[in-house]
């Protein structure tokens, strides 16, 4: 007598037909659109008569947007509906096939769903929950099996967003981890897959960079506009961070940050002060109308000037009447910052050390406006008028007339204070200083001069001819006068300035670096792989580049340099470098110019 094993066993692939959604909220109601769009049929459970309505409504609004941008047919708008099946019982769901449970951020809430589930679903059933930062192993503990609860964190909104955050705990099945893989691929969704962390991938990076975000405002390091326009136009991100927390919810973020740091204890993810007090407050951000910004009203996306908003009155103005320019450089920074001053209409004086060198200067803002001609940007006559104003030199001393100087060289400290000495001598009296570091204390070189107060930072982001923004770097010695007028000198050259103080990696890197060491360190902790952090960040939170390819990018040695003067400044344990960067540059792996990083480019 033969025996007929039955088709679902825990080696053979799930058939999944069925699927429950318990939670019909903003993110349920997606989670089960996603399913019923692929042809799958969904049974979602809400607490409630109400809460199916509202389920329903949202299922409707969705869906009818989708009909109106002609995304899909009223045909098929019913379609989908028809495949959803409403209820306000878990007994609903015994035949589902896989269980997603989208319900409040309430472990104890959560847990008792799960223990229901468990008496109610078959052997076979994947029971999946859709948190974004608590335990998923302690979830599991309220299951006989903890072995087929895995988590399946979607973005907001779903049905829009690839990304989804696929949670191992250490005692989910293989078979359980590779089924619903496969499901979610037949969804068009791009799993990732991560060991179970408060946070998983996109929180534990990204909540670290907003928090971080918040103290800096809170320390009044620099306002709310600057620090938003900073990360927006230095490094293409979609939203600055403040505005993003408003639009998340700080409610949200405080216990997404809690929830981290009782978990792992590390201290960056303590939430900073102001976050406590402004939900205490009621300050939730956009669904409340007011948080670090205000709006127009109650879930309004608007933003309306408050007591904090700049006045047009207030628009920085040239105290300092600037004519002509002087760069100190050749490299590709500052051929870039004399194109910009030529192109705004500025007289500019180039100082190389050689004639070569400055006529390398040329030679590439030539090359540069060929380059825009030929696709229709630029003209032959613009080029001739931009270039007529451009005079290259090899002796400081043609700088003796300039009304401001922006030294672009190498970033070494006893370098550049020796020109800034040089420059003190020669320069008129009145004539602004200022330097293009990234890293160096400006108050360093300001020190060396007898006009400390007419010493500024103006720090360009690589290309100067393309990137906007500008950070505008005052030391405690500079000039009210002095800062406002460079500020006003970004504006004319069609740049956005932004305003901070003297300390290391001023609003930008200050921000993005520790971000990227927290990936490195979440690499070499074997939590995730590069592959699925990078599209985590870029699909998750809608950056333009994964912390591996950014840092393969800038090269991994700058990367190290920046974090290392991050850490010295501020003593902060998490700022330490990872291991496995400095290991990386020991070796040579400095990034795409060396063909090797976090990826291998020799055979690309």
């Amino acid at each position: 007598m033969t025996s007929t094993a039955p088709e679902s066993t825990a080696s053979a692939a799930r058939t999944f037909t069925t699927i429950g959604v318990v939670g019909l909220g903003t993110m349920g109601a997606g989670i089960a659109e996603v399913f019923a769009r692929h042809g799958y049929a969904v049974v979602g459970v809400e607490i409630n008569d109400e809460g199916v309505e509202r389920g329903r409504q949202h299922l409707g609004h969705s869906t009818g947007r989708a009909v109106q941008r002609e995304k899909m047919t009223e045909a098929e708008q019913a379609e989908l509906l028809g495949r959803i099946t409403f209820s306000t019982e878990l007994t609903d769901l015994a035949a589902a096939d896989l269980v997603v449970e989208a319900v409040v951020e309430s472990m104890a809430t959560k847990k008792a769903i799960f223990q229901r589930l468990d008496g109610i679903v078959g052997p076979q059933t994947v029971l999946a929950t859709n948190t974004s930062s608590l335990s998923v192993t302690e979830l599991s503990s309220a299951t006989s099996a903890p072995g087929r609860v895995i988590g399946v964190h979607f973005f907001n909104p779903a049905p829009v967003q690839d990304l989804v955050e696929v949670v191992q705990t250490v005692v989910t099945e293989p078979s359980v981890l590779d089924d619903v893989q496969a499901l979610l691929a037949t969804l068009g969704k791009s799993p990732v897959v991560c060991g179970d962390k408060a946070g998983f991938i996109a929180n534990t990076l990204l909540f670290g960079y907003l928090n971080h975000a918040a103290s800096m405002y809170e320390g009044r390091y620099a306002t709310r506009e600057d620090i938003d326009a900073g990360m927006r136009f230095g490094c293409g991100y979609p939203m600055g961070p403040l505005a993003l927390l408003d639009l998340i919810g700080l409610d949200t973020a405080y216990e997404i940050l809690e929830t981290m740091y009782r978990q792992g204890r590390d201290r960056l993810h303590a939430p900073t002060p102001i976050l406590k007090q402004m939900v205490t407050a009621g300050l939730l951000g956009r669904k409340t109308g007011r948080g670090f910004y205000t709006y127009e009203g109650p879930d309004s996306p608007v933003v309306v000037p408050d007591d904090k908003t700049p006045s047009a009155d207030e628009a920085p103005q040239l105290k300092h009447d600037i004519q002509q320019v002087g760069v100190v450089g050749t490299g590709t920074m500052a051929s870039g910052i004399v194109e910009v001053f030529a192109k705004a209409g500025f007289e500019v004086v180039v100082v190389g050390r050689s004639q070569d060198k400055a006529a390398g200067v040329v030679a590439a803002i030539t090359k540069s406006f060929d380059k825009q001609i030929q696709r229709g940007r630029s003209t032959e006559e613009k080029k001739a008028e931009v270039l007529g104003r451009v005079t290259g030199t090899t002796s400081l001393d043609d700088l003796a007339d300039v009304d401001i100087v922006v030294e672009a060289i190498a970033e070494d400290l006893a370098i550049k204070t020796t020109l800034f000495e040089n420059l003190d001598e020669i320069c008129k009296p009145g004539a602004i200083l200022a330097t293009t570091t990234s890293s160096l204390p400006i108050i360093a070189m300001a020190k060396v001069t007898n006009r400390p107060q007419d010493v500024i930072g103006m720090h360009f982001f690589n290309p100067a001819t393309i990137m906007k923004l500008v950070e505008v770097v005052s030391t405690v010695a500079t000039d009210d006068d002095v800062t406002e007028t460079t500020r006003a000198l970004c504006g004319k050259v069609g740049k956005v300035g932004v305003s901070c103080g003297d300390r290391a990696g001023f609003i930008v890197n200050a921000l993005l670096f520790p971000y990227l060491n927290d990936a490195v360190k979440m690499l070499e902790a074997h939590y995730a792989t590069a592959d699925d952090i990078d599209l985590a960040m870029k699909q998750g939170c809608a950056l333009p580049m994964g912390p591996f390819e950014l840092l393969d990018v800038v090269g991994n040695d700058v990367s190290l340099a920046i974090q290392k003067e991050l850490y010295q400044e501020f003593r902060e344990p998490g700022f330490a470098p990872a291991p496995l960067l400095e290991h990386l540059v020991t070796a040579g792996y400095l990034g795409r110019k060396t063909k090797r990083g976090f990826r291998d480019y020799s055979r690309r």
